[in-house]
């Protein structure tokens, strides 16, 4: 119980101390009111895209990379696909997405295996302990349908299949097959963003953000995967 306390405390300072080092560094080069300016956006764009334009492998190579760090540091992955999307485009970006994201979530797995196992059980095995003999049926299948309903937060869920003894193999081909249906949604979302910001010299209005199609076909996209899940859900995750 001692361990898991000052374990919890580790996690939480590494990562106050990380987010707060980048929250410095940012702001030591730039002011609030310049990052949320429409015009830095905009020049940030350009300076991305020349950066692509040039060196497609490196940047890519960086990306993933920076992705499985963000991982490591429980991050959110809505984020990571919203700026793939933005910097490189609808296929490409869910490619290295989704591979930097299911990367990071395996070794993550890993980590947590060894270092995080009593911890995990401690705190979620009670309440998911109906899912164990699913897991047991058709370990590959069940942990497919899981990363593709989702409706766990990413961190957790990153985690929670150390209870099931998944294996590295299943977890990792499950993890990058089950979400890139949903990040292929949130990537081509980044990407239609940054198609208007190119077409846009001016901040365009609201209106015209919700009735441009690059911006509302994601949003249909994702409306329609939630129904798919969600029947998914009922049908296989029922408790029984």
């Amino acid at each position: 119980m001692e361990k898991s306390k000052k374990l919890k405390i580790f996690i939480g300072l590494f990562y106050l101390i990380v987010f707060s080092s980048f929250l410095i560094l940012l702001f030591s080069k730039f002011s609030f009111e310049e990052i949320t300016s429409y015009k830095f956006i905009q020049l940030n764009r350009d300076y991305f895209f020349s950066l692509k334009e040039s060196n497609l492998i490196t940047i890519s190579v960086v990306f993933f990379i920076l992705t499985i760090f963000w991982v490591f540091l429980l991050g959110f992955a809505s984020p990571v696909a919203l700026i793939g999307g933005f910097i490189f485009g609808k296929w490409l970006g869910t490619l290295i997405v989704v591979a930097g994201l299911s990367a990071g979530a395996a070794f993550l797995y890993i980590f947590g295996n060894y270092y995080l196992k009593d911890l995990i059980k401690e705190k979620f095995f009670h309440k998911f302990q109906d899912l164990e003999s699913k897991f047991k049926r058709n370990e590959f299948i069940f942990f497919l349908l899981y990363r593709f309903v989702g409706g766990i937060p990413f961190q957790i869920a990153n985690l929670l299949p150390i209870l099931f003894n998944i294996s590295v193999r299943n977890y990792s081909i499950g993890t990058f097959l089950g979400m890139m249906p949903q990040l292929f949604i949130i990537v081509s979302l980044g990407n239609g963003i940054e198609k208007i910001i190119n077409q846009n010299e001016k901040a365009p209005l609201i209106k015209d953000l919700i009735f441009s199609f690059e911006i509302y076909g994601p949003i249909l996209g994702f409306v329609f995967l939630v129904l798919i899940t969600t029947i998914i859900k009922k049908i296989f995750f029922n408790k029984s």
